[in-house]
């Protein structure tokens, strides 16, 4: 007996592993130039199906292995650690893998459509998470007709179609259950979503401003409508002339956001330390009259001249003119409460809370009498103390001493 005929594959399945193996061997250097057009098309659609159907083999073996343990001779910790670490595949990669293969051993009609090439790999993975996801209480029965009908939806939808659907399911095989099941889904995704709701911006120093946004779905299609609206052609045209490119680009849909921020009307933004969130520009009266000196925004951030002018004349932007015309800013006491105007110039003036160690934007503080008003203290710029909330119920806390500090800022102490 040959050293050949010893180490043959005995199981169906490692024979046919083989002679698969085989047939891709006397063809790897066949040239595919001369194959028809029909020829190419037929291979390419059989190879596509013939992976689905080993994938199904795979799977099969894949469950099989891990139920022998498979790997634990040589100290590995699983089958699918082995198994990855064997055809350096990531974890992750053979985890899926073996999800999909438990999956298949529940679902039998999802199996055997995989195995006969007529369910590709990504459709059986989307039809078997929206059979997973029925909820506890659907019957055998019902279950046998919701995989029924998605595996005869997939003859004719991709597995994105598939998801969709799959969303659905219970309204197509139980339309009572269905709604009932869907209303619930939807409350726990929106919960879910407003839990996820996150926004991080950083400047990086040089002009750019960075950042990365999670909102619920609904809001994130509102807001790519409106980026849309403003980048699409027609508008773009108006704005600046003929010529614009038809689909918008990210550069485009950047300049949207831009134009967005800048257009939103100012009356419509909410009070936050007395005064709407509204941008303030420190610029001199000669900036405002052409000149080319930088200009300053109440967050510190510099901005040339000419976008200065261009957001004082178009955008929710305040400009603070120094040295020109404006409100009358000392109230003296006529009135128990600081004005916006009163509260914008705080801010230009003080930066924020002037706690000592306090980083609280203006837009977040609270005007402050110092003194106090009960104590005849005016409702005059000169009188006033930008204090964040935290800060400003200390000023009114007996415990607390409050004393000046010298560049304009105070200093709390606990009075013993």
């Amino acid at each position: 007996m040959t050293s050949s005929q010893t180490t043959a594959p005995q199981h169906a399945i490692a024979r046919a592993v083989a002679a698969m193996d085989e047939q891709v061997d006397n063809v790897l250097d066949a040239p595919v130039w001369s194959m028809s057009d029909d020829e190419a098309a037929a291979a390419l659609v059989g190879l596509t199906r013939l992976i689905s159907r080993i994938t199904e083999l795979e799977a099969r073996v894949a469950v099989h292995a891990s139920s022998v343990e498979v790997g634990s001779s040589v100290g590995a910790t699983s089958m699918q650690a082995w198994w990855a670490t064997q055809t350096s595949q990531t974890h992750r990669s053979t985890a899926a893998k073996i999800h999909l293969a438990e999956a298949l051993g529940r679902w039998h009609l999802v199996r055997q459509a995989v195995s006969s090439g007529a369910l590709l790999t990504e459709q059986a993975q989307v039809i078997v998470r929206a059979l997973d996801d029925l909820p506890e209480d659907v019957d055998p029965e019902t279950r046998v007709l919701a995989e029924k009908h998605l595996v005869d939806l997939a003859a004719d939808h991709d597995a994105i179609d598939l998801r969709r659907l799959g969303r659905g399911l219970l309204d197509v095989i139980d339309p009572a259950a269905g709604e009932d099941e869907e209303r619930r889904r939807l409350e726990e995704e929106e919960r879910r979503a407003r839990q996820k709701m996150r926004l991080t911006m950083s400047e990086d120093g040089h002009g750019s401003c960075h950042g990365r946004f999670t909102i619920p779905a609904a809001q994130g299609a509102m807001l790519k409508k409106i980026l849309q609206g403003i980048a699409a052609p027609k508008h773009q045209t108006a704005v600046h002339g003929p010529g614009v490119e038809r689909k918008p680009s990210p550069e485009r849909m950047g300049a949207a956001l831009c134009e967005l921020i800048e257009r939103y009307p100012a009356d419509r933004l909410p009070n936050a330390g007395g005064v709407n969130a509204t941008v303030v520009i420190t610029m001199p009266l000669e900036i405002l009259l052409g000149a080319e000196k930088a200009a300053t925004l109440d967050t510190g951030d510099k901005i040339t001249a000419s976008q200065a002018r261009r957001l004082a004349c178009e955008a929710g932007i305040i400009p603070a003119v120094l040295g020109g015309k404006s409100e009358v800013l000392d109230l003296g006491r006529t009135r128990r409460y600081f004005s916006k105007a009163q509260h914008l110039a705080l801010g230009i003036e003080q930066g924020g809370c002037t706690a000592d160690g306090c980083d609280w934007p203006p837009s977040m503080c609270h005007a402050h009498h110092d003194p106090f008003w009960s104590h005849g203290g005016n409702t005059d710029l000169k009188d006033g103390r930008l204090l964040c909330p935290r800060h400003h119920a200390r000023a009114h806390d007996p415990a607390y001493e409050m004393a000046k500090l010298p560049g304009g800022k105070v200093a709390f102490t606990r009075r013993t």
